[in-house]
């Protein structure tokens, strides 16, 4: 294959160690010299047409993350980001010139989260939920859960969830039915099954009537008294009090970590 082939099938970057593993060094310096190809940094090169957010992650030696990510698996935006997003990990040093034309962010990232420059669909999803305006975010959640992605019930439950899984300790799984023996409990929001930890996220559109406020009601009974720790949140909560949702789910590991619950279990 030509060097530009190498290329595109590298996504459109690539390192010249790389290229030249896959073609050789003769091959590497036509196509440089040809403007077939650039370098966009020392040891870094890319195809002409290459996505602007990858080389400038490439540049830097990070991935494309949030919104800038987000079209990379086909999930538009409310609005493209002036910037390209870029993270890199924690101690990764940039000069003042390299942190120029980019928004940064700093996270060590593990080799799940990332795959071809791109931080990967579920890292993307958990990325826009938890720092992007709350508009962005529930586009591209929207827009997700649209595409099949998660088990999610709506927007609103993907960014509950997006807290969750920032706290050490938490392991929730969405939409779980839950039993004790063949007496059915519920099917919550999100599950903690090791913890016996539920947590639900409430609209008020959902509990507009009485009856389903009712039915609710008896629902958190019946898994409050079969041992769960139920935890409910509003759509304010989760948008305007992030922080505070966060210290009441690690308050809640704690908690369950010191005293293990007998409940019913999955099902």
């Amino acid at each position: 294959m030509s060097v530009v082939e190498v290329l595109e099938r590298m996504g459109g970057v690539a390192t010249r160690a790389s290229l030249i593993a896959a073609t050789t060094r003769v091959d590497v310096d036509a196509a440089r010299a040809a403007g077939e190809v650039v370098t966009v940094a020392r040891g870094r090169y890319a195809l002409a047409s290459a996505d602007a957010a990858l080389v400038a992650a490439h540049q830097r030696c990070g991935v494309v993350s949030h919104t800038s990510a987000a079209p990379h698996h086909g999930w538009q935006v409310r609005l493209p980001p002036d910037l390209p997003h870029v993270t890199l990990p924690k101690g990764r040093t940039l000069t003042e010139a390299q942190r120029l034309g980019i928004h940064l962010h700093r996270t060590d990232l593990s080799p799940d989260d990332a795959t071809g420059g791109f931080t990967t669909p579920e890292r993307t999803l958990v990325d826009c939920l938890r720092s992007g305006r709350f508009p962005d975010a529930l586009c591209v959640a929207d827009l997700a859960l649209r595409d099949g992605f998660g088990r999610a019930a709506n927007a609103f439950e993907s960014a509950l969830r997006a807290i969750a899984l920032e706290v050490s300790g938490l392991q929730v799984v969405p939409q779980v039915s839950i039993r004790n023996g063949q007496q059915f409990l519920g099917r919550p929001d999100l599950v903690d099954e090791r913890l016996g930890i539920v947590i639900e996220a409430d609209t008020f559109t959902w509990h507009g009537d009485r009856g389903a406020l009712g039915r609710d009601a008896r629902r958190y009974n019946r898994l409050a008294v079969n041992g769960w720790l139920v935890l409910r949140f509003t759509w304010e909560d989760v948008v305007l009090h992030p922080d505070e949702v966060a210290l009441i789910l690690r308050a809640a590991v704690a908690e369950r970590t010191e005293r293990p619950c007998s409940c019913g279990r999955a099902a």
